[in-house]
């Protein structure tokens, strides 16, 4: 979470702000009906949020939800990843773009090494989880470790997802020329590995996917920038104070709190209102960036998750 925003005077919501579990039950229960099979719960940072593990296995057991992710800075995850397991939480993935502690401080914005991220993605495998890293690569900064991550990730069976800079918020000082292509990142890999293709379309995925030759990992390659994917995306975003977004890079969103809490409100309604507004989107900003149009103020990633 960068730390331009949340600095110590930072007001962060309060609880009465956020979206209530029994109101999170409601989506989830109108979005499986309209086909939903996977939830990601993300942040900010998920594993802070009080009550987690009890609603994650509400999700697998109540909503009967196929497939139920967490993404998380890792930074608890050693000592939360047993209770997850029980819940039932199927999937993990960590962000993480360098092995370097200088490097990784400078990019989480907190000066943390990845001592605690690499211990916590230990323990996630050691409960039998399926876990993925993330890497954002931004020349001049990480650049330097796609290789130094690939080697540690293959070496232990763990798909890394290398992810290009985007363009994501207003803080993050983006510019193309701070993009590493997916393309760059590939031929930085095939000078030391052998490597094929797994499943290059990225309909219903936001991963082009490989593997190393020699079978020991996987790893994807996520490229918004320079092949975006707008017409395939599947994904929709629930803030924590009931925002609904359908891209990343949209500036506002749908207010779902106001409705669930309006004395009006019931499923049905619910359901007709998610399907009207997911059947009227139409965003397309991957598809349409660099093309001349007004600067405009885009919701922070740490607000939506990714």
């Amino acid at each position: 979470m960068p730390k331009e925003i949340f600095g110590p005077d930072y007001e962060f919501l309060r609880r009465s702000e956020w979206l209530r579990f029994t109101e999170l039950d409601d989506l989830v229960e109108a979005f499986v009906q309209l086909g939903v099979k996977k939830v990601r719960l993300t942040g900010g940072e998920p594993l802070l949020r009080p009550g987690l593990t009890k609603y994650i296995h509400g999700l697998k057991h109540l909503h009967r939800v196929e497939d139920v992710a967490l993404t998380t800075n890792g930074l608890r995850l050693a000592e939360r990843a047993g209770e997850l397991k029980a819940a039932g939480l199927d999937r993990v993935t960590v962000s993480l773009d360098a092995l370097d502690a200088g490097i990784a401080g400078k990019m989480n914005g907190r000066g943390i090494a990845p001592r605690a991220v690499l211990a916590g993605i230990t323990a996630a495998q050691h409960e039998g989880f399926r876990v993925k890293v993330n890497m954002v690569v931004e020349r001049g900064v990480n650049d330097g470790q796609v290789l130094p991550m690939a080697r540690y990730f293959k070496e232990r069976g763990v798909t890394l997802r290398f992810i290009e800079f985007m363009d994501v918020g207003n803080h993050n000082g983006w510019k193309m020329e701070r993009v590493v292509s997916g393309q760059e990142i590939l031929q930085t890999l095939r000078q030391e590995f052998a490597v094929e293709a797994i499943d290059l379309s990225s309909a219903g995925a936001v991963a082009k996917s490989y593997r190393y030759a020699d079978g020991s990992a996987e790893f994807g390659l996520i490229t918004s920038v320079t092949q975006p994917f707008c017409g395939g995306c599947t994904r929709a975003r629930i803030s924590a104070d009931g925002k609904l977004f359908t891209c990343l890079f949209a500036s506002s969103g749908l207010d779902l709190k106001a409705f669930l809490r309006s004395k009006d409100y019931d499923k049905t309604k619910l359901f007709s209102l998610l399907s009207q507004h997911w059947t009227a989107r139409g965003d397309r900003y991957s598809e349409l960036r660099g093309q001349a149009e007004p600067e405009r103020d885009k919701v922070e990633m740490s607000y939506i998750g990714g």
